[in-house]
C-alpha cells in the first residue's frame, strides 16, 4: 500500500470491488477508480458516494447512480434520475481497512455536508403522499449519507411556521420540506418574525417535492439540468451545495407577507384558486378549469406601476412613487385585521422607492403575473430568464389577446415559450405597486391576489369569497431583497 502524492492519489491499494481483485485508488479530485473487465470505472465522491458503513473486513460504500431507460449507470454527466446502489471494497488487510475508512472519512467530512436536518412532512399537501415519500425515499437516503434528523408533521396551517418562529436552530444545519411549495413559504415567514431573523433566515433550506405546486425544487434541480425526482432532490440537500434566493416583501399598511415564488392576479390566480372546486379531478383540475375561463375570458380594471430592472425602462410610462400604499377604504369583512409587525422582527429591504424611477401600465388586464424562480410548478416555466437571486421579479404581463392566441399561449406555458407571443410584456422589476381593480363587465365583482399558492386577498363576488384573508383587496406593494435566504441546491452557485 502506497500513498503517490505524485499520481494525484491520496491512497492506493489493491484489493477486492464487488468480489474481483483490483488496484483501487481515491485521488485528490475525490474520484474512487478500479478496473474491471469492462474497463476503467470510477465513483465520484462528491456527486454519488452517500457514505460508507463497515461490515467485518468489508467496506460498503453507499451510493446513487443514475437511472436511464432501466438501466442504472455511474460516473456520467448528469441528467437521470438517482437509484441507490451498493459497492463492496474488501481491503487485503486490516491496517488496509482503517487506512481506507480514515481517508474515506476525511474527504467525505471536508465537502461540508449537512449533518443535522430538521424534517417537516406536510401529510395533507397534493396526493397525500408525503409521509409514504419520507419513508421510502427520505429516511433510507438519510441513513445512507449518516444525517441524522428530526421530523415533524404538520398538523393544520401555519403550523410549520410556528414550529420554525420559535425552535432552537443552533441544533441543526437546514430545515427540509417534504411537501409542495406552501411549506416552504411558511417557514420563510416564520425565520423572517424571530428575533435572530438575520441569522436565522440564513439557514439553508430544502424541498422534497410532495405536494400539488413544486415550483422552487423543480427551479433548483432544473438550474443543474436534473429531473425533479425525490430522490435528485434529497441527494441535493445531502451534497450540501447552497444558493442564495431572493425574497420579496408584500406590504399593505401594516401588514407583511414574504414570498418566494410568486404573485398572481387574473387569469392565472382565477385559475389557480378557482379550480379547487374540481380538486378531486387531480392536476388536470388546472388544464379543464383553464380551458373555461379562456373561453369566458375575464378582464380586470386597474394598474400597476413597477421600477424597471436595467434594459427594461421603455416599457410603460413615467410616473412617481407617492409612498401611499396602505389601504385608504375601510376594512373587508373578509379581511383578517392587521397585525401591527413587532419591530424586532424582519421589516423589508431597505430602500428608498421615492428616488428610483417609476413606470406605470393601465389595466385592463387578463393576467398580471410575478415570478422570482423559473417554474411555477413542475409542468409550468412561468419566467424562463428569473434568477434565484438578482434583486429582480420577473413580470409576465397580458392586457390583451383573443381566444385562440391565448389558448396557444397557455399550451406553451411548459417551455416557457408564452413569454416570445406577442400578446405578453415580459420584463424584470425591482419594485412594483399593484392596484387592482373590478370585472370590466360587472364593476360590483374583484378579482383574486394569489401568492405563493394561496389567497392573499379576494375582491367582491370571489370564489369563496367569505372566508378571511391576509391583506384586503386593494393597493399593495412589493420590494425584493436581494439573495436573503439560502437554498440547498445541486450544485454550488
Amino acid at each position: 500500500m502506497e500513498n503517490h502524492q505524485q499520481d494525484r492519489s491520496i491512497i492506493s491499494d489493491q484489493m477486492k470491488v464487488n468480489g474481483n481483485l483490483t488496484p483501487l485508488t481515491l485521488t485528490t479530485e475525490g474520484k474512487l477508480q478500479w478496473t474491471t473487465e469492462e474497463g476503467q470505472q470510477s465513483l465520484n465522491v462528491e456527486k454519488e458516494v452517500l457514505g460508507f458503513i463497515i461490515q467485518g473486513s468489508k467496506i460498503i460504500i453507499k451510493a446513487v447512480t443514475e437511472k436511464r431507460d432501466g438501466i442504472c449507470s455511474f460516473g456520467s454527466a448528469g441528467g437521470g434520475a438517482l437509484v441507490r446502489k451498493n459497492f463492496v471494497f474488501e481491503p487485503l488487510s486490516d491496517e488496509s481497512l482503517h487506512l481506507w475508512c480514515q481517508h474515506l472519512r476525511d474527504y467525505i467530512n471536508s465537502l461540508g455536508r449537512p449533518k443535522r436536518l430538521f424534517i417537516l412532512v406536510n401529510p395533507f399537501g397534493g396526493k397525500k403522499s408525503a409521509l409514504k415519500i419520507f419513508f421510502d425515499v427520505v429516511k433510507p437516503l438519510l441513513e445512507d449519507a449518516e444525517v441524522q434528523f428530526t421530523v415533524q408533521e404538520t398538523k393544520y396551517q401555519l403550523h410549520a411556521k410556528e414550529v420554525v418562529s420559535t425552535m432552537d436552530l443552533s441544533k441543526y444545519d437546514g430545515i427540509v420540506c417534504v411537501s409542495g411549495d406552501g411549506i416552504l413559504v411558511e417557514v420563510v415567514n416564520g425565520l423572517l418574525e424571530r428575533e435572530d431573523w438575520n441569522v436565522a433566515i440564513k439557514m439553508p433550506l430544502g424541498m422534497v417535492p410532495a405536494g400539488t405546486g413544486n415550483g422552487m425544487v423543480k427551479s433548483t434541480l432544473d438550474s443543474a439540468g436534473e429531473p425533479c425526482t425525490t430522490s435528485n432532490a434529497v441527494v441535493a440537500i445531502i451534497r450540501g451545495h447552497k444558493c442564495s434566493l431572493d425574497v420579496a416583501t408584500i406590504l399593505q399598511g401594516d401588514t407583511k407577507f414574504f414570498s418566494v415564488l410568486m404573485l398572481a392576479w387574473g387569469l392565472v390566480a382565477d385559475i389557480d384558486i378557482e379550480s379547487e372546486k374540481y380538486r378531486w379531478m387531480g392536476s388536470a383540475r388546472l388544464d379543464f378549469y383553464g380551458l373555461q375561463r379562456m373561453l369566458s375570458l375575464r378582464q380586470y380594471s386597474g394598474r400597476i406601476s413597477f421600477v424597471p430592472a436595467p434594459g427594461f425602462e421603455a416599457y410603460g410610462e413615467p410616473t412617481r412613487y407617492n409612498g401611499e400604499f396602505a389601504s385608504k377604504h375601510s376594512i373587508n369583512p373578509g379581511q383578517e385585521q392587521p397585525v401591527k409587525a413587532e419591530q424586532y422582527s424582519y421589516q423589508g429591504p431597505d430602500v428608498d422607492l421615492t428616488n428610483l424611477e417609476w413606470r406605470t401600465i393601465n389595466g385592463p388586464f387578463i393576467s398580471v403575473w410575478l415570478h422570482n424562480v423559473p417554474w411555477g410548478g413542475d409542468n409550468t416555466m412561468a419566467a424562463p430568464d428569473a434568477k434565484f437571486a438578482d434583486g429582480n421579479l420577473d413580470l409576465i404581463l397580458i392586457k390583451d389577446c383573443p381566444k385562440l392566441g391565448l389558448l396557444a399561449l397557455m399550451t406553451s406555458l411548459s417551455n416557457g415559450g408564452h413569454v416570445k407571443s406577442p400578446h405578453v410584456l415580459y420584463l424584470k422589476v425591482k419594485a412594483f405597486i399593484l392596484e387592482p381593480g373590478q370585472l370590466t363587465k360587472d364593476p360590483t365583482r374583484g378579482g383574486i391576489i394569489d401568492v405563493d399558492g394561496e389567497v392573499l386577498a379576494r375582491g367582491n363576488g370571489t370564489y369563496k369569497h367569505g372566508q378571511k384573508t391576509l391583506m384586503a383587496y386593494d393597493k399593495l406593494q412589493i420590494t425584493v431583497d436581494r439573495g436573503l435566504a439560502t437554498l440547498f441546491c445541486p450544485v454550488q452557485q
